[in-house]
């Protein structure tokens, strides 16, 4: 099991970037797909990105060629960068192997707003 520590995110205005990364704790990250999920209000956690552990990245449709997901293996770090962020992007991101294992985290907020 992955436990995960994520830090970035933060309040930006439309067209605006950030950058978040997550930590995780073990020997085992290398061995696992790893995600980025979105919450917001309302609606349920979905998957936004994801890459294998191979380094084979996929986009949801409403991220894809705006975030881009990397991993490096020997940090055990999943990043994720977010540019040309719209206000649908709010909300809280969150960390996690892919598909899901365990609990979640604690998230990071995201608050696109003008």
């Amino acid at each position: 099991q992955v436990q995960v520590a994520v830090s970035g995110g933060g309040s930006v205005q439309p067209g605006g970037s950030l950058r978040l990364s997550c930590r995780a704790s073990g020997s085992t990250f290398s061995r696992y797909n790893m995600g980025w999920y979105r919450q917001t209000p309302g609606k349920s956690r979905e998957l936004v990105a994801s890459v294998t552990t191979g380094g084979t990245p996929w986009y949801a449709d409403s991220v894809r060629g705006r975030f881009t997901i990397s991993r490096d293996n020997v940090k055990r770090e999943l990043n994720l960068q977010l540019n040309n962020l719209e206000p649908d992007d709010t909300g809280v991101y969150y960390c996690n192997a892919n598909p899901v294992l365990g609990g979640w985290g604690r998230g990071t907020q995201v608050t696109v707003s003008s």
